[in-house]
């Protein structure tokens, strides 16, 4: 009989994992507080499929993201696609590294990069820059192929209001389950990991000319990414579109609630001009076009560990998830644990070597 696992959240590691375990023959039901799959953080934030470069302090991170990086794009070949000009640039005064480390950093990693050297255009006061082959998250395809794939197990619209589970099954709102898995971004479970809450403000704007994505690295700094629309962009900053952080969910909610019209002029202000000093045409480039909330989840530490980590208590696995495209490390580490559970325990036997050598026979 196969296993009968629910699975909160619809975001991208609850639908890859839901995919997954139905064409292994398992039973999945997968619970959805909002209206469409996607929803959350994993349709409002940056439009990236990781390569590793946005992650110099962590080694982990970079492995992974590259591993998922390929596997992503042979796996779903139509949910992403490519940018046409990927920058990755060091600030001169800004950055947490020189260039010629951030280099040696990727390249020892086994990321491909081309350096560039066409700087005058769009960035200033940088001590280098490369080119990526980073690409762009088509969400409005994910969430047609998701809700197609998984349009008899979804729930839609169902909120968790209580887990349960113990040695032998599990629960979620009262139906009974073999396995839960909380892929809500630690919103249930947080397993062994230390983490906040962290609400945040991305920026959208419209281009009015070809614009290249620039993303400023190692540290505080800022990016302009491009999304499915390739006239609009984002603009995100990671000293400026946090809006706090915080211990429990219901704060850090809390929060997004109060945001104000005001907060978010506040806010483009900073950001934009935090982006002008190393990108000075993005002014005349790029207009307003809106402001998105929402909510990450995030590891404590200075190493920038975006890693994912997948735990298990009981019946309860919880995800905390690392970037999209390290939700097969989520789904294998799963289904490693399922199988060592069930396997036959070893059996000791005695050492039976000797037995399969051929002695040779000596004249005595």
């Amino acid at each position: 009989m196969p296993f009968k696992v629910g699975i909160i959240g619809a975001g991208w590691y609850g639908c890859h994992l839901a995919s997954s375990l139905l064409s292994l023959g398992f039973e999945v039901t997968v619970f959805e507080r909002r209206l469409r799959v996607l929803d959350e953080a994993s349709g409002h934030n940056q439009f990236r499929l990781h390569l590793g470069f946005h992650y110099a302090r962590h080694h982990g991170t970079r492995q992974q993201s590259r591993d998922g990086f390929l596997r992503f794009i042979e796996r779903y070949p139509d949910l992403s696609a490519p940018v046409p000009t990927n920058i990755y640039a060091v600030p001169r005064n800004e950055s947490l590294i020189d260039f010629h480390t951030y280099k040696m950093i990727m390249a020892s990693s086994g990321i491909d990069f081309a350096e560039y050297n066409d700087n005058a255009e769009w960035l200033h006061d940088i001590d280098g820059a490369v080119l990526t082959a980073e690409r762009v998250l088509m969400i409005s395809r994910a969430r047609h192929f998701f809700s197609k794939r998984l349009e008899n197990v979804l729930r839609l619209g169902e909120e968790v209001t209580c887990i349960s589970y113990n040695g032998r099954n599990a629960s979620v709102n009262g139906e009974c389950f073999d396995y839960i898995i909380d892929a809500s971004w630690g919103k249930f479970s947080k397993g062994a990991a230390d983490t906040f809450f962290e609400p945040t403000l991305l920026l959208y704007y419209e281009a009015s000319a070809d614009a290249p994505a620039v993303t400023l690295v190692d540290g505080p700094l800022s990016s302009v990414y491009p999304t499915e629309d390739p006239h609009i962009f984002t603009l995100s900053s990671v000293t400026h579109t946090p809006l706090g952080n915080f211990l429990d969910v219901r704060s850090a909610e809390k929060a997004l609630d109060q945001v104000t019209s005001a907060l978010v002029n506040e806010k483009r202000e900073l950001m934009e001009l935090q982006i002008l000093k190393n990108v000075p045409r993005f002014g005349d480039v790029f207009r307003f076009a809106g402001a998105q909330l929402s909510m990450k989840t995030k590891l404590n530490g200075r190493a920038d560990d975006r890693s994912c980590y997948v735990n298990q208590t009981e019946r309860l696995f919880s995800v905390m998830s690392g970037k999209i495209d390290t939700v097969f490390h989520a789904t294998e580490r799963i289904l490693s644990m399922i199988e060592a559970e069930h396997s036959q325990p070893y059996v000791e036997t005695a050492n039976r070597l000797r037995d399969d050598i051929l002695m040779p026979e000596f004249d005595k």
